[in-house]
């Protein structure tokens, strides 16, 4: 008798806004423009810095009369206060409007402001679901950075979702067969804990570099994830005896696109084990951030092998996966925690999957 294969029907993400914290910009880059304006998790925004230091990412309409307080429409930073092109209201870091050129500043005129957290100069909003407040921090335990090169900072913008990017960091065959990886091994199993997952895999590389050289990479990867928006990336490479770190931020921009951003850098070899071709006759901080460059450049051309592939695809929520595939649901059992639950079903009834499940656990193999 044949076997007969239950249809189930597929289901779409709950929202392109899963709850979390999300790349706005670098510190550096909100100093050098003062004002900046852009739509982030489907909300229009913008984003100063006050005279002390302070960050601000706020709605970027005045709650006076509705006036775009974006550069382009006239906003400007005045003494570290944003001022409204409209009329005059001045609002501080804290949202607050705290003077009007012509008469006392009305109490109830406030931005609504969204709450930040910085790391090394990388700069995050937290998302709430109905504007809840923060749930959950990033890291606070900064990595070291004497020794290591200055940011590599790159961003990519395409129709996606950041389930579907973050996923990538669990689905150790596409880097075979997208990539071209070799020995592509995970190391133990991946490791949840509340809003972080842990996932640590090694592979080989072999790459070509200017001039022709070939030279092979052999790594080890432990990647740190937080949510939806941020994932770390710890890198060994064992040949050369050289360290780098790889942040990648998805962050959506209106519910269609996304923005990835791609930050690295990569600490100083002073005793390699063996040489890149080019490199040696360099002094070490240059080597340094040239090996920087390089290694953003390749970063680049992988995520770009992605881009081709995310922009076009369709999310399955029931994928019929192989027994390869074991670390997909749990992947996902991971994410269901970052989006509201459905109206219609309360909370304790919604069917998620074990952290530790396989593929053939979660059934989502044929049926």
């Amino acid at each position: 008798m044949p076997t007969r294969h239950r249809e189930v029907p597929n289901t779409p993400l709950p929202s392109p806004f899963p709850e979390g914290w999300y790349f706005i910009a670098s510190r550096q880059d909100v100093l050098k423009a003062k004002l900046i304006q852009k739509t982030w998790m489907g909300e229009n925004i913008v984003v100063w810095c006050d005279e002390n230091g302070q960050v601000c990412v706020a709605e970027a309409f005045c709650p006076h009369l509705g006036a775009d307080l974006g550069p382009e429409s006239g906003g400007r930073i005045c003494a570290g206060r944003l001022v409204c092109p409209f009329h005059g209201f001045e609002y501080d870091a804290a949202g607050q409007c705290v003077a009007t050129p012509y008469a006392d500043p009305p109490r109830t005129a406030r931005l609504r402001v969204f709450e930040t957290q910085e790391i090394l100069g990388l700069i995050f909003a937290w998302y709430g679901i109905q504007g809840r407040e923060p749930q959950w921090s990033l890291p606070t335990n900064l990595p070291e950075q004497s020794g290591w090169s200055g940011f590599e900072i790159t961003t990519l913008r395409f129709p996606g979702h950041p389930q579907e990017t973050t996923e990538n960091s669990v689905d150790l065959a596409h880097l075979r067969y997208v990539h071209g990886y070799d020995s592509v091994n995970r190391i133990g199993r991946i490791s949840v804990d509340g809003a972080s997952l842990e996932s640590n895999f090694d592979f080989v590389r072999t790459r070509t570099i200017a001039g022709g050289a070939k030279f092979t990479l052999d790594i080890s990867a432990n990647t740190l994830i937080f949510g939806l928006g941020y994932s770390f990336v710890e890198i060994h490479e064992r040949s050369i005896g050289m360290d780098l770190r790889l942040w990648v931020l998805a962050t959506p921009v209106d519910g269609a696109l996304i923005d990835l951003t791609l930050v690295s850098q990569v600490r100083e070899i002073r005793n390699p084990k063996r040489w890149v071709t080019g490199l040696g006759f360099l002094p070490a901080r240059l080597r340094t951030s040239l090996m920087n460059k390089i290694i953003s450049y390749f970063q680049h051309k992988d995520v770009l092998q992605d881009v081709v592939i995310w922009r076009g695809k369709q999310y399955r929520s029931r994928p019929r996966l192989c027994r390869s595939d074991g670390e997909i649901m749990p992947y996902r059992a991971y994410c269901a925690q970052f989006y509201p639950d459905p109206p219609h079903s309360a909370s304790s009834s919604r069917r998620r999957v074990s952290p530790t499940a396989t593929a053939s656990d979660s059934g989502a193999l044929d049926e």
